[in-house]
């Protein structure tokens, strides 16, 4: 176990062989059962891991199904800032990832410490942080907010009510659009959002006329403004699978998403948007993707890496949290 421990230190995951025969998906759901562990899924892992998942779903609803869960384990499928909203709800139950490097371009776009600075700069103003950042940033927080419920938690205030939005900028400005707002935003934002063209969009439409352009608004304001739909993850599905009579998308936010709208619906044709540079593969998500099988079978089985918190950063961040939920469970957002 030292071994393991000091491997782990260095490359961020457990990197112990695993039988190349063995049925990963049959040893998961044994492993699963005898630690009574739970598996919460982001949208945006891959295909295989979405469909091992106990719970898959976009941030608003892991946040849920990590406050719910009765499992003594919760392994989570995503990235860092992900896990520690999981522990954050659950300080008592042991919240592991497969990969500890699995980072966040946004969440790391908003140091704590110049945050604290920026934040004190505007005194009378509240923090409304998007979950997509680090507990320490959710510790200086009012309220927490996601894509799915941002624009109705921001209306639920007082129009004269002075606000801080962090770390996403293009979710913040969407917002503002929206709302009529004039929050003050963090310059934050998510590196695979920005990287789509708008020009190669916009080509991709001429050729598919039939399609319909929807997006996620981390996106910058030129592809929202081309965007027929702009949504959160979550509701971006349901727009494909549910709203829309339309047969083709063309799909601007991480491409995992196309996983569960080609399950739900799979007569109909949905396009990754092309990036700026379509040889670097900018539509996926990096830290995303370096969740994998072997990586879970190995978390599960060691129970490493872990989520660790203190005491402190728990009880401060929590409270943004659970206000979230709060406001969300009384507007009755989904």
């Amino acid at each position: 176990m030292d071994s393991i421990q000091s491997a782990l230190s260095e490359e961020g995951f457990i990197n112990a062989p695993v039988d190349p025969d063995l049925d990963l998906v049959e040893e998961i759901k044994k492993l699963k059962k005898e630690k009574n562990a739970v598996i919460l899924g982001h949208y945006y892992i891959t295909g295989d891991l979405q469909d091992i998942s106990d719970h898959l779903g976009d941030s608003l609803g892991l946040a849920r199904a990590a406050e719910e869960t009765d499992a003594d384990i919760i392994v989570f499928l995503g990235v860092h800032f992900m896990g520690e909203t999981a522990k954050i709800l659950n300080p008592n139950k042991k919240v592991i990832i497969p990969d500890l490097k699995a980072s966040c371009s946004l969440a790391e776009s908003a140091p704590a410490d110049a945050f604290a600075a920026f934040k004190a700069q505007h005194p009378d103003h509240i923090v409304l942080s998007y979950i997509n950042c680090t507990a320490d940033i959710k510790a200086l927080s009012d309220v927490i907010v996601t894509s799915s419920n941002a624009v109705q938690i921001v209306e639920s205030f007082p129009k004269d009510q002075k606000i801080i939005f962090a770390p996403d900028k293009n979710l913040g400005s969407y917002i503002n659009n929206l709302t009529g707002r004039e929050m003050v935003l963090w310059d934050g934002a998510c590196i695979v959002h920005e990287q789509y063209s708008l020009e190669k969009i916009l080509d991709l439409k001429e050729e598919h006329t039939d399609a319909e352009f929807i997006a996620h608004p981390e996106c910058e304001r030129p592809l929202l403004l081309a965007a027929d739909f702009v949504g959160s993850t979550t509701a971006l599905l349901r727009y494909t699978t549910e709203a829309s009579k339309a047969q083709k998308f063309i799909v601007a936010t991480e491409s995992g998403i196309l996983h569960q709208m080609q399950k739900a619906a799979p007569e109909k044709t949905f396009i990754p948007a092309p990036s700026v540079d379509a040889t670097c593969g900018c539509n996926d998500c990096a830290f995303m993707k370096l969740n994998t099988m072997e990586k879970l079978y190995n978390a599960l089985k060691f129970e490493l890496p872990e989520i660790e918190l203190t005491d402190d950063q728990i009880e401060k961040a929590k409270k943004p949290i659970l206000k979230m939920l709060e406001i969300s469970n009384k507007l009755g957002i989904k």
